[in-house]
């Protein structure tokens, strides 16, 4: 596919401007150490090391384009033509088809050694600036995709379409996806300034692959689809939060959420929304439950992503069932970080006293006053389950709060 711009057409739609011509020009001359110039197909100048041909027909440069030939202009050869001093004129080739010239002015004996050198050089950047830009747009478009996603709504938006989209970016949708989700901005004098490009750029440094989608989906929000392909998911998100903290001097936390063993073929794509809410939700409640990490996996929170997603007031009745005469307390903070991590350890009194850091017997101190002000043994299973999903509940409405 190829579409014209200015007389001159580059492969992948991708126009060159009269701004890309002059660089392009200036570069060079620099090479060869000649001014030289550059048209279109219709032989007007786009670019050239003297800004007053710009936009002036180069005669000489129909016949090249016409020939597919390059061409010497005499000083008395010149006068003859509108907008043509001495040198030469060589055709453009890009995939097989003329795209415009390239001139050297000078002495034709002097450059014409030169001839060679400079249309290949010129074809060379002519190519690259085209990919360079085809990445660019695609790029964007795989971002527009990403942000769609990850506000899927299936009562508006097209799932056919989308997956059509995704086809024609190279995207398959059969590749079963991690999200990873996190906010960013640069810390408070830190000296560090950052734009939303910088940061996009960051994450395809750490998330190259083709198939991983990239970017930014709110103000100040970022997330990935990465196929793990490579195991190495863990050792990605580290590099990302080592890169944002000496990049851009913050410090961020990660939300990630895994695709389900069950989801295959293009529901495998379609389930990216439900993926990147789990992120969302890990990060959102993941620094109140999980204050020494820095990555929170939505697996590892499944029960919290429950209670989360229960209406608030069944969450206020839960803790009106479970909690009196608790948050009241002036150590509630330390109480409920104990009624967790009791749970978590299997209710098992060394390992919840390490895993809080505390000594045995502040833990049996704790749980004993948690028995007496509920009313609940906190040490028969099924009662110490209801005091945790309350205690749980409650650590998502204070992260609500701080958030």
């Amino acid at each position: 596919m190829t579409t014209q711009y200015g007389g001159m057409p580059l492969h992948g739609g991708m126009p060159l401007t009269e701004e890309l011509a002059d660089e392009i020009a200036r570069d060079v001359s620099g090479i060869v150490g000649f001014p030289i110039l550059i048209t279109g197909r219709d032989g007007v100048v786009l670019g050239s090391g003297e800004p007053g041909r710009v936009g002036t027909v180069h005669e000489a440069s129909l016949q090249v384009l016409r020939t597919l030939e390059p061409a010497e202009h005499t000083t008395a050869q010149a006068r003859a033509l509108s907008g043509v001093k001495p040198g030469i004129s060589l055709p453009l080739v890009l995939d097989g088809e003329a795209v415009g010239t390239v001139g050297l002015t000078g002495p034709p004996a002097r450059i014409r050694q030169f001839g060679r050198l400079v249309r290949r050089q010129t074809e060379i950047l002519l190519r690259e600036s085209a990919r360079s830009r085809s990445r660019m747009l695609r790029d964007r478009a795989v971002e527009d995709l990403l942000r769609d996603l990850a506000l899927y709504d299936a009562a508006t938006t097209d799932r056919a379409a989308v997956l059509t989209r995704a086809a024609d970016l190279g995207l398959k949708p059969d590749l079963p996806r991690h999200a990873v989700v996190f906010a960013h901005a640069p810390a408070p004098g830190s000296g560090h300034r950052s734009r939303p490009g910088d940061v996009t750029r960051l994450l395809r440094e750490v998330f190259p692959s083709p198939q991983d989608l990239v970017g930014e989906v709110s103000t100040g929000r970022w997330a990935v689809l990465h196929h793990d392909a490579d195991g190495r998911l863990a050792e990605r998100c580290g590099r990302l939060l080592e890169l944002l903290d000496e990049r851009h001097g913050t410090e961020p936390r990660l939300g990630i959420a895994a695709p389900t063993a069950d989801v295959r073929g293009a529901g495998a794509f379609a389930s990216a929304h439900a993926l990147a809410a789990d992120a969302a939700q890990a990060l959102r409640l993941g620094p109140a439950l999980q204050p020494d990490r820095r990555v929170h996996d939505a697996g590892e929170l499944r029960i919290p992503l429950v209670l989360a997603a229960l209406p608030p007031h069944a969450r206020a009745r839960l803790g009106a069932d479970t909690l009196t005469g608790l948050r009241e307390a002036r150590d509630w903070p330390a109480l409920r970080a104990t009624l967790i991590a009791w749970a978590h350890s299997g209710f098992a009194p060394v390992r919840a006293a390490s895993d809080l850091r505390i000594h045995r017997n502040t833990l049996l101190y704790r749980l004993d006053k948690i028995t007496r002000r509920t009313g609940h043994d906190v040490r028969e299973p099924r009662e110490a389950i209801a005091l945790y999903l309350a205690a749980l509940a409650d650590a998502d409405g204070a992260s609500g709060e701080q958030g």
